[in-house]
């Protein structure tokens, strides 16, 4: 690892397949250098020569995240998740005429 390498802390977004909030209560280090990239002329798949970029640690909260990377002398930036907005309603309103506006 360089040390001039930045990582990231955040809590990852669910997958817009699940309904429920399962694995995003953990937060994730990450590495946000995303250069070193290529494409392979024989398969057109995208390649690197920085396998680094693809690590992955999760921790339960966000301290066990800074103390890791601050213990490590690794340099890194907070993303803090946004509140949700929750729409409540029911499954009969998607079938109930829209009122014209």
């Amino acid at each position: 690892m360089k040390h001039n390498d930045k990582f990231l802390i955040f809590k990852p977004a669910k997958s817009s397949m699940q309904s429920g909030l399962r694995n995003t209560n953990r937060w994730c280090l990450s590495n946000c250098e995303m250069n070193d990239s290529y494409i392979s002329s024989k398969f057109c798949w995208n390649g690197s020569s920085n396998p680094e970029k693809r690590i992955k640690v999760f921790f339960k909260t966000l301290d066990e995240a800074k103390k890791f990377a601050l213990k490590r002398n690794i340099l890194f930036e907070i993303i803090v998740p946004t509140k949700r907005k929750i729409l409540k309603k029911s499954y009969s309103q998607n079938f109930m005429k829209k009122k014209n506006v």
